[in-house]
């Protein structure tokens, strides 16, 4: 039966003039609009590394050698002596060849001391120190005076010399808690006053008597 359907379209078809076109028109189709799809975030674990294992590096001290260096070389200056002339003396100058003749200067741990010179012109000087416990002045780091024992510097010596004139001195002294005390022949001597010392006033007079007065004893026994 569908063979004879088949067969008799076939014939129409054949029938059916060559020129005989039909008109095709293409179908138009609106675009379909899909929804996006929405798709979960994949969850990846976080991959576990091993820590790397680094051994530390070897060093090798470096070896320095110590460098040699050469003393420089300073040539030593040549210094010519300066010249000196010799000093131009007054020929009416009486000291000028005045010398020390001899000197000595002595100081000891204990504070003392003595010193001593001679010159060419026979002036000669001598003196010596020690130290000496006293009662003296003192004042403490407020500036406050106070009186007591201090320890200070006895001081004695002589002295001789000539004049232009060629008269002679000696001069002798003493320096210590009762002050200085030179002596010497040319030294001033203060003038002595002789004086007759004033008679206090005698007064004579007659002291007074108290008068007696006459009286009685009274009470037990009289």
């Amino acid at each position: 039966m569908k063979l004879i359907i088949i067969a008799a379209f076939l014939a129409i078809a054949a029938a059916v003039p060559s020129s005989y076109k039909p008109e095709y028109k293409a179908p138009s189709y609106s675009a379909p609009s899909y929804p996006a799809p929405k798709y979960p975030a994949p969850a990846y674990p976080a991959p576990a590394y091993p820590a790397p294992a680094y051994s530390a590096p070897a060093y090798s001290a470096p070896a320095y050698s110590v460098p040699a260096y050469s003393a420089p070389a300073y040539s030593v200056p040549a210094y010519s002596a300066p010249a000196y002339s010799a000093p131009a003396y007054n020929k009416d100058n009486k000291y000028a060849d005045i010398t020390i003749t001899s000197q000595s200067d002595v100081r000891n741990l204990d504070g003392s001391s003595q010193w001593s010179y001679a010159q060419s012109d026979y002036t000669t000087r001598e003196e010596s120190q020690v130290q000496k416990k006293m009662q003296g002045v003192t004042y403490d780091s407020y500036g406050k005076e106070s009186y007591g024992e201090v320890l200070g510097n006895t001081n004695k010596g002589s002295s001789y010399w000539v004049s232009p004139e060629g008269e002679k001195f000696t001069l002798t002294w003493t320096a210590d808690d009762a002050g200085f005390q030179p002596k010497g022949d040319h030294l001033p001597v203060a003038p002595v006053h002789e004086y007759e010392l004033p008679v206090a006033p005698v007064h004579e007079y007659e002291l007074p008597v108290a008068p007696a007065l006459p009286y009685s004893r009274t009470g037990p026994g009289y």
